[in-house]
């Protein structure tokens, strides 16, 4: 069964996490992404894509400037602010007022972001960064989605008491910002410092996360990752299926945000995995 949460937005309604998962489409407005790099990074065809995953179902838009996959080269502030702020602005500006989330690891991309029109800061190293980056999110009184990526990971960890110690101190430090610990947004990180067996080993773990953290929603990001391709011997673009299996694996163990590329089938996979578990509702 999955945990209840409301968590306030500022200027919009709050997103309602429950039984009914919602879908955060990827909006990477990079040149280097792993799997769609160079195919939004232009804003008529950012706003274009963001225009699609909503009419696909999509909860939430994630828009990205700096590509995190292994061996990408860091981007300066100033070139991220300029990947990211004219694509918020152009959907802010389209009248389209569906929460959006930015995902970086700089503070200062996250508040001109915030500024600019979004309502979510998306930080990949789960306020263990930037300090400045859970002071920026308690100023600007948004939620903060904390993924999990420790650095000193290695194949030998066992990954869910390491990952339960690690999220206390994100919670710890949010606190400490003076953010409600209820509205950060625990994400596992699936693929980052984590073997092939580990990142199976969390999904089917996710039990154990919810149960430790039932004040904290849990979001799920597995979209074409490799953790997905090794085991298929498949590209990203080839991976809907594999990606499919572990959205719906990922929600019958307690994940409510699904963050994925392709939005239409996962929101279905997820609808009917719904009525699986709860019993369908009427249409």
């Amino acid at each position: 069964m999955h945990t209840s949460h409301t968590i306030r937005l500022r200027n919009r309604p709050p997103l309602v996490l429950g039984r009914r998962a919602l879908v955060m489409g990827i909006l990477n407005v990079t040149p280097d992404s792993f799997s769609d790099g160079g195919t939004h990074n232009r804003v008529d065809a950012a706003l274009a894509q963001a225009r699609r995953m909503l009419d696909e179902g999509a909860d939430i838009i994630d828009i990205g400037g700096e590509s995190t996959r292994p061996g990408a080269e860091p981007v300066p502030v100033q070139e991220e602010l300029d990947r990211v702020l004219p694509v918020i602005d152009a959907i802010r500006a389209a009248g389209i007022s569906a929460p959006i989330s930015i995902d970086t690891m700089k503070p200062l991309v996250a508040h001109q972001a915030i500024e600019a029109g979004a309502d979510i800061i998306n930080d990949v190293n789960g306020l263990q960064g930037a300090p400045e980056m859970a002071e920026i999110a308690a100023i600007m009184d948004v939620p903060v989605i904390a993924m999990h990526w420790d650095r000193d990971w290695s194949a030998e960890t066992d990954p869910m008491p390491s990952m339960i110690t690690w999220f206390k101190h994100t919670l710890s430090i949010a606190s400490n910002a003076g953010i409600d610990p209820r509205r950060v947004i625990l994400d596992p990180g699936f693929g980052f410092t984590k073997t092939l067996n580990q990142n199976y080993s969390i999904l089917r773990q996710l039990p154990d996360l919810a149960g430790t953290f039932p004040n904290n929603a849990i979001l799920v990001g597995t979209s074409r990752k490799s953790m997905i391709g090794k085991i298929l011997d498949n590209q990203p673009a080839e991976r809907l299926a594999g990606t499919i299996a572990t959205t719906v694996q990922g929600y019958e163990h307690g994940g409510h945000i699904f963050r994925v590329h392709d939005v239409a089938p996962n929101r279905d996979a997820l609808r009917v995995a719904e009525a699986t578990m709860y019993g369908p509702t009427e249409q």
